[in-house]
């Protein structure tokens, strides 16, 4: 329970932190789709921990093994298995938090849920789960792609206080992997890395916002009235580790308009299609895909596990100082940006096949 997601579309990862490996097996998959396998371990790197100076240390290559599911790189129609072994664990870092609990993390929680936790790293808690939900998401991309020549692409447009004014329609990859910190904006990426490592050099972690966008999506996609697109989406995306917030289109700054100033006026078309002339709906309207680009925001809470002494508890509520040890992100933005993309893709393509069953192509 809880370690699967989708309904046709459908992943369920496992594993731990500082375990043996983690994974995923994605069920549903059409068969005859060709993979590119090496987009799948590219979508990794960019997940994958050690890649710069603003990121952990922990060096892990996460090269992934698929297991099952393919002939020749080409999807079977069965169950399709991949596993990335854990390679650089550390274990010890993490003796001082078998006793006590980190401010804000998920030990506590887990703690009193379950009355048992993995010892190190986190656990299922961990980023290092999202491995899998990458891995699925490549998938999903290259089936979304292959059918409707859709683009999944996310950004870091806020980090701590510092944000880029970025209009959704002009990132590109090159752009958005052109600096270690995935902002488009070149000039305010270098004030973004330098106000990471400033935090992090204090001990401390920072926040911020992840902006996505989807071109060229399939249009319908959505089912009223509790399966909506958007509703499906931030359920998604607050699924990762350290999310607490999720807009999409104009979000809370369309609570400040005007009905009159915040539809969408639909455009006269050759073939019956839908175009509006603004999309202040984020590409989704009565929870149903509307064929503009859907714009999705998704706000990240600070790293948890800090090296700064905090207040906390021990497991039998005697009061204790932490100041923890072990590699972590000063700040989780960089890294996620691949898992935001992932985990939309997933939806997407689990919601293209609900459609696909329920009305035809």
């Amino acid at each position: 329970m809880g370690s699967s997601f989708g309904k046709l579309f459908r992943i369920s990862t496992f594993g731990e932190s500082h375990g043996g490996g983690v994974g995923v097996i994605v069920d549903g998959c059409p068969p005859r789709i060709p993979l590119d396998l090496a987009a799948i371990q590219a979508e990794l790197d960019r997940r994958k921990p050690g890649q710069s100076k603003i990121t952990t240390p922990r060096k892990e290559e996460d090269q992934v093994e698929i297991l099952s599911g393919l002939l020749d790189g080409v999807t079977l129609g069965t169950p399709i298995a991949m596993v990335v072994r854990n390679k650089d664990q550390r274990p010890g870092d993490y003796k001082e938090m078998e006793v006590a609990f980190r401010p804000s993390h998920a030990d506590a929680t887990y703690q009193a849920k379950y009355g048992i936790q993995a010892a190190s790293g986190g656990g299922r808690a961990s980023a290092r789960e999202t491995i899998g939900r990458v891995a699925a998401g490549a998938i999903a991309k290259q089936l979304l792609a292959q059918s409707h020549g859709t683009e999944v692409l996310a950004w870091v447009r806020r980090i701590h206080t510092l944000e880029a004014a970025i209009d959704p329609a002009s990132p590109t990859l090159e752009a958005v992997e052109a600096n270690i910190v995935r902002c488009p904006d070149a000039a305010m990426a270098e004030q973004m890395i330098e106000r990471i490592e400033a935090i992090g050099r204090d001990g401390d972690s920072c926040g911020g916002v992840i902006e996505c966008v989807v071109r060229k999506p399939p249009i319908g996609l959505g089912m009223p009235v509790f399966d909506k697109l958007e509703a499906d989406l931030a359920k998604a995306v607050m699924s990762l580790p350290a999310t607490k917030g999720f807009e999409i289109g104009s979000g809370f700054s369309g609570s400040l308009m005007k009905g009159s100033e915040h539809n969408d006026a639909f455009l006269p078309t050759t073939d019956g299609s839908l175009h509006t002339a603004t999309n202040h709906s984020g590409g989704i309207q009565g929870g149903i895909s509307n064929g503009e680009a859907i714009v999705i925001r998704v706000a990240f809470k600070p790293t948890a596990t800090i090296r700064k002494e905090q207040q906390t508890v021990t497991a039998s509520g005697t009061a204790t100082t932490l100041s923890a040890k072990g590699r972590h992100d000063p700040c989780v933005l960089p890294r996620a940006v691949p898992m935001v993309e992932a985990m939309v893709a997933l939806v997407l393509a689990d919601h293209w096949l609900r459609q696909r069953g329920q009305c035809g192509d």
